[in-house]
């Protein structure tokens, strides 16, 4: 895995050319595995900010400095490359790293981009004015944070026009979802979503704006109707990074992939078990 170091006492093993994947729980799990079974031969390092989750209730300030904290973590360990699969961070944080703190060599990307490439069937690079396009109404699922940003809307609006966005803050759904409570977490999912059909009846389209919110894709898919199309965005990043990497072939890797939390590794390593069924093991980070 390249020059390492001691995972204790501060000090963390360095990995050569890996892509670094970053969220402040769990959630970016569900990125990473759609990843790791798009690109096999990649290596990956996912950093979960356990101690300091949830993001989604945080202020701007706070998620900026945690996030650029943690992805300094990352170049530390040989990341060249950062995904931010958290969409807390990517509305809160990404725009003001990109333009004032990412070193030259280095890239950070977020989760927004492809969810949008997707919904508006229109590619990232095309800078032709904003069109219009065939989905109407959008109900966005999100944290806080993330819907008070409105950094969707104004990423979207770049893209497209005449499009509708209900945006529903989803307090409580990651608390749940990291307390391993799947109970309480589907009790709230279907609170949230008859909160927001109460505001836009027949949504066309449905952004899960949280990558923790896949992993209960069909209770929003089962409360919101069949008829509504549901963007969640695991496979999409995944797609998204694929086709990165074919544009820059100088990364590559050996297939391994190394997990560090800033919380409870026995704990957080459960939790991980649980949600993607099968064994994952954090060390401290």
């Amino acid at each position: 895995m390249g020059r390492s170091g001691a995972t204790r006492g501060g000090y963390l093993p360095v990995i050569d050319m890996a892509i670094g994947i970053f969220d402040s729980g769990l959630g970016g799990l569900t990125v990473l595995d759609a990843a790791q079974k798009r690109l096999p031969s990649m290596q990956f390092i996912y950093l979960a900010d356990s101690a300091n989750a949830p993001y989604g209730v945080r202020k701007t300030e706070d998620i900026y400095n945690l996030t650029c904290v943690a992805v300094q973590k990352l170049f530390d360990l040989g990341c060249d490359l950062v995904i931010l699969a958290c969409n807390t961070a990517s509305a809160a944080a990404l725009r003001r790293m990109q333009e004032m703190w990412v070193p030259s060599q280095k890239r950070v990307l977020g989760v927004f981009v492809p969810l949008i490439e997707a919904l508006t069937e229109r590619n990232w690079g095309d800078n032709s004015p904003p069109r219009e396009v065939e989905v109407k109404h959008v109900a966005l699922f999100a944290t806080p944070a993330t819907v008070s940003s409105r950094a969707f809307q104004r990423e979207l609006a770049f893209r497209a026009i005449g499009v509708d966005v209900e945006a529903q803050a989803c307090g409580g759904v990651v608390d749940a979802i990291e307390d391993g409570d799947m109970i309480l977490a589907e009790a709230l999912v279907r609170s949230h979503v008859d909160a927001l059909t109460r505001k836009m009846p027949n949504p066309q389209a449905a952004i899960l704006g949280c990558t923790h919110y896949p992993l209960m894709e069909e209770i929003f898919q089962t409360a919101l109707g069949h008829e509504v199309k549901v963007f969640s965005q695991g496979n999409l990043v995944a797609e998204s990074l694929a086709d990165y990497l074919e544009r820059h072939p100088d990364i590559k890797g050996i297939g391994n992939t190394a997990y560090f939390t800033t919380g409870d590794p026995e704990r957080v390593s459960d939790r991980a078990t649980q949600f993607l069924k099968r064994k994952i093991q954090f060390d401290a980070a």
